[in-house]
């Protein structure tokens, strides 16, 4: 809005009104004059247009997006850590300390599903130690333990928020009113709930008052054992009472999402040199981040599509594939629509 207002066009503007008969030019008295003022002016004008960037959320850095933000309620999801199960050979105390891949886990609580199992929380918060599986290092001495290892993440530790996933957002919550346990209420505060990455809600679907909320977590997988519970005691602890998010005489049942394997027949022509052996993990890298797109995508939409098109588009595109063809998803040489509630996950690949 002020880029002309430059100190070259300011000077200019303010020579314009001295008289004709009188010297302006470059280290005249006059020039000299104006020319400080002339700069404190398109100073003045940079710092306006930059006030009026941050007036606006679709242009405001994060800070002040933020501010704005506060005004509907909203505020970016913090940073949170990962909850892993850890299992033993023998009972430990709550609070043992244990390493792994250079992150600090603390046993929380005794699991139920397991005679010497324990939820183990990240000292560390975010996304980093949610591919810490293996073998645990005790940090403190515990007599008799001869076996320590994280076996499964329960709920995936989330870094903060990203400032255009907050605009976004942002800008979506006008688009819907979230109150009272409407649709757009219960997605707002489940995704809000750690571990969750997305939210698809069925009302009615076990009679009047019955809503039914079936999550993925944070890595848009199939979620936990464990972080179901968390949700379901979230938001409706004891049915119909009010106790949790949900409103008085809404009987809320949380369940995780399906998981539908992904296999895949094709025939593909390599390039001199290369065989399918020495193809796989691209291949399959491939095929999981195409599967990873359609999952980030699964509560905006009804039915995941995974298309032939795009699967040999995208083998394709690798070194050492020449040609493909005769593409079979699940056995058929169609397009595989998913159901409703399922994530996708590679299974076994033929080329």
């Amino acid at each position: 809005m002020f880029e002309d207002y430059t100190f070259e066009n300011l000077i200019k503007r303010m020579l314009s009104r001295v008289p004709k008969d009188i010297d302006k030019r470059e280290g005249s008295v006059i020039y000299d004059a104006l020319a400080p003022a002339a700069a404190e002016l398109a100073q003045m004008y940079i710092d306006l247009d930059v006030i009026l960037r941050e007036t606006f959320a679709d242009t405001a850095s994060r800070q002040y997006l933020i501010l704005r933000a506060k005004e509907r309620g909203l505020k970016p999801y913090e940073a949170a850590k990962a909850v892993g199960r850890g299992e033993f050979n023998k009972d430990i105390p709550i609070g043992s300390r244990f390493n792994i891949d250079g992150f600090n886990f603390a046993a929380v609580r005794k699991l139920a599903d397991g005679e010497h199992a324990y939820a183990l929380e990240c000292e560390t918060a975010g996304e980093e130690p949610n591919h810490c599986l293996g073998r645990l290092t005790p940090i403190n001495t515990i007599n008799g333990l001869t076996r320590a290892e994280l076996t499964e993440i329960l709920i995936p530790g989330e870094d903060e928020e990203l400032t255009e996933d907050f605009r976004k957002r942002y800008m979506a919550s006008f688009k819907s009113e979230a109150f009272g346990g409407n649709r757009a209420d219960y997605k707002e505060k489940v995704n809000a709930v750690q571990g969750v990455g997305g939210v698809k809600v069925y009302r009615a679907w076990n009679g009047g008052g019955t809503v039914k909320l079936v999550i993925v977590d944070s890595e848009f997988k199939k979620p936990s054992d464990e972080l179901v519970r968390k949700v379901q005691e979230e938001v409706d602890p004891v049915s119909g009472e009010g106790l949790g998010i949900a409103p008085i005489d809404h009987i809320v049942t949380v369940s995780a999402a399906d998981e539908e394997l992904i296999n895949i027949e094709t025939d593909i022509t390599y390039s001199e040199g290369w065989s399918f052996e020495d193809m796989k993990p691209y291949i399959e890298e491939a095929v999981d981040k195409y599967l990873a797109e359609l999952n980030g995508k699964w509560q905006e939409t009804e039915r995941a599509v995974v298309r032939v098109s795009q699967i040999e588009t995208r083998i394709l595109d690798l070194e050492g594939v020449t040609d493909i063809g005769d593409t079979k998803i699940n056995g058929s040489g169609s397009n595989y629509t998913a159901a409703e509630t399922a994530v996708l996950k590679r299974g076994d690949i033929v080329g």
